[in-house]
C-alpha cells in the first residue's frame, strides 16, 4: 500500500446558522487550517494515543465496511494532523470525518469502487447526521471547498446555489475565543423549536437569510466594507434572536472593532468557539498584531489565527517522513 494522505480544509461559515437544515440561505468558505490523515503501508504500527475524534476512525471504518465489500476487519494506522481549534464552529470535526472517508477510500478501496465525490458528501453526512442530527453545510463545504452559496434543506444536504473564488486580496483572520462550543445542546434546542413553530425562531430564520444574502452580493462585488456590515448584521441576528453568543465572545468582538477596526462574526452556535472577520492582505499583519496585543490583556485565552480562503479535500500521495511532535497516531 503507498502511504496516501488526505488533506481537508475547515470551514467558517460568514452568515446562516443553522439555516441549512431550517431551511433559507448559508455562505460558508474553507479556510487552509487543514486536517490530514495519512495511511501507511502495511505492517506500519502507529505509537501514541487517540486522534481528534475518539473511535472515529473504528467507527468510520465500520460505516465502510457496510456499504464496500471485501474491506479488513480492521482499519489500518492512521496518523492524524490538524491546523484548525477544536470545538470552535470551524468544523474541525468535519474536516476529520471526511479525511478518514477520503483516505481509507483511496488507500484500501479498489480502484472500480473508488468513491466520488457526491459519494464522499453524501456518507459523511449520513455519518454525522447519526451522532450530531445537524445540517448537511459542514460536508459540502469542505469537500466543494471556496465561497458557497447554499440553499438549505429542512432533509438532506443544501444545495449549492452559487460559487465563488474568493478574493485574492482578501485574508481572513480567525480568532478562537479558547471556549468550547456545545453544539448538540444547541441543536436540541433548536429542534425543540422548530417542533413548536416557535416565531423567533421564524424572525431568526428571515432576518439571517436576508443577511447571507448582502454576503454573497458584496462577495460578488468585492466591497469589504459591506461584507463586514453583513457579516455583523448575521452575528447580531444569532446573539439577539438566538442567544449564540455570550458576554465573553462579545468582549473579543468589542476589542476587535475598537483597536483592529475589525468586525466580527460568530462561526458556528453553542456559545463559544471562533469569530472571523476579513481583512486586506495589505493589512493583514498589522490587524493580527494589533489584535495579538490587544487581545493578550483582555481575554488571555485567546488565540488570533491568520488563514487563506481554501480548495476542498484532496488526495496525495505521500512521500515518506520522519515522526513529528504534534502528529497524533492511532494504533491499529
Amino acid at each position: 500500500m503507498e502511504r496516501v494522505r488526505a488533506a481537508v480544509p475547515c470551514r467558517a461559515c460568514l452568515s446562516g446558522e443553522d439555516l441549512d437544515w431550517l431551511g433559507g440561505r448559508s455562505v460558508s468558505l474553507a479556510l487552509d487550517l487543514m486536517t490530514t490523515v495519512e495511511i501507511g503501508p502495511p505492517g506500519q504500527r502507529a505509537q501514541g494515543a487517540q486522534s481528534p475524534g475518539g473511535g472515529w476512525r473504528e467507527e468510520v471504518w465500520a460505516f465502510l465496511r457496510e456499504r464496500l465489500p471485501g474491506l479488513a476487519p480492521r482499519p489500518p494506522a492512521v496518523t492524524v494532523r490538524s491546523d484548525a481549534p477544536a470545538a470552535s464552529g470551524l468544523s474541525s470535526s468535519t474536516a476529520l470525518i471526511v479525511a478518514l472517508f477520503r483516505a481509507f477510500a483511496d488507500a484500501c478501496v479498489p480502484a472500480g469502487q473508488a468513491l466520488d465525490r457526491t459519494t464522499l458528501t453524501q456518507w459523511a453526512y449520513e455519518f454525522e447526521f447519526a451522532v450530531f442530527h445537524g445540517g448537511g453545510m459542514d460536508q459540502v463545504a469542505v469537500v466543494e471547498g471556496g465561497a458557497l452559496l447554499l440553499d438549505g434543506r429542512t432533509r438532506g444536504l443544501p444545495a449549492v446555489r452559487d460559487r465563488l473564488e474568493f478574493p485574492g486580496d482578501w485574508a481572513v483572520v480567525v480568532v478562537d475565543s479558547g471556549v468550547r462550543k456545545d453544539t448538540g445542546s444547541h441543536i436540541r434546542t433548536v429542534r425543540a423549536q422548530l417542533a413548536a413553530r416557535d416565531p423567533a425562531l421564524a424572525a431568526y430564520r428571515a432576518r439571517v437569510d436576508e443577511a447571507s444574502g448582502a454576503v454573497w452580493e458584496a462577495l460578488h462585488g468585492h466591497d469589504h466594507q459591506a461584507l463586514g456590515a453583513a457579516m455583523s448584521s448575521a452575528h447580531e441576528a444569532m446573539r439577539d434572536l438566538q442567544r449564540m453568543s455570550v458576554p465573553l465572545l462579545e468582549e473579543v468582538r468589542t476589542v476587535a472593532l475598537r483597536f483592529a477596526g475589525l468586525p466580527l462574526k460568530l462561526s458556528g452556535a453553542g456559545g463559544g468557539g471562533a469569530l472571523v472577520g476579513v481583512c486586506p492582505v495589505a493589512e493583514e499583519r498589522e490587524t493580527v498584531d494589533r489584535l495579538r496585543r490587544a487581545l493578550c490583556d483582555a481575554v488571555p485565552g485567546a488565540r488570533v489565527i491568520p488563514a487563506r480562503a481554501a480548495p476542498g479535500v484532496r488526495r496525495e500521495v505521500a512521500a515518506p517522513r520522519a515522526p513529528q511532535a504534534r502528529d497524533q497516531r492511532v494504533s491499529p
